[in-house]
């Protein structure tokens, strides 16, 4: 079945499984294709299998059951739930889709080390928390990642709780980097070193630098 107008107006064609829009411009005509049959680049992925859930389950029970018993003793309880956030989300990452680019060590400890030092210097800069140091602590964290290579979406909450989080992090200063970002990076990649290699076919991690 098909049909044709002029001016302007689309004209449809059917044939078999394609559909094929014509728009008349004068002598000019454009042609769309849409194909109902054409693969699909990105597929849904298939279910993980239960040894791989097991493999998350233990590696983000240690990762972040680490984190939170070293943190407890030293940071408050409104700072433990925005550092623990923060790498729980890393932890999904690492642990839940360990083949990522995102979830590659150097990803995981310099997405995070740098993010956390644009956040501290953010703060330092304006002097308060508000909503223009939060903005560009973390805009300026994806631009710091982008030019390390080093893309590791949690790093934006390293840089955004070092702006918005209580005085006792604000006075750790540039030592917040280190703790309790870097040693929680740290942390999680080195349990997933572990728990991702062990009887496992795939190797952990695909690259490291």
């Amino acid at each position: 079945m098909a049909s044709r107008c002029s001016g302007g107006e689309p004209a449809e064609t059917f044939s078999g499984r394609e559909i094929v829009v014509a728009i008349r411009f004068g002598d000019d005509d454009m042609w769309t294709t849409m194909n109902d049959h054409h693969p699909n680049p990105h597929p849904r992925p298939t279910p993980a299998s239960p040894a791989k859930i097991l493999r998350a389950f233990i590696g983000t029970f240690l990762g972040i059951g680490t984190i939170a018993i070293v943190d407890q003793y030293f940071l408050s309880d409104g700072d433990l739930t925005l550092v623990i956030g923060a790498f729980g989300a890393t932890s999904v990452l690492v642990y839940g889709a360990p083949s990522s680019p995102l979830a590659q060590p150097y990803n995981v400890i310099i997405g995070h080390l740098v993010s956390a030092a644009i956040g501290v210097s953010v703060f330092q800069f304006i002097g308060e928390a508000n909503w223009l140091s939060a903005a560009l602590a973390v805009s300026l964290a994806i631009a710091g990642m982008q030019a390390t290579r080093s893309v590791h979406p949690p790093g934006g909450a390293s840089a955004l709780i070092a702006v918005i989080a209580s005085q006792e992090i604000h006075n750790l200063g540039f030592l917040y980097v280190f703790y309790p970002v870097g040693l929680g990076a740290v942390i999680l990649v080195g349990v997933a070193w572990v728990t991702n290699n062990v009887r496992s076919e795939q190797r952990w991690p695909t690259f490291w630098f």
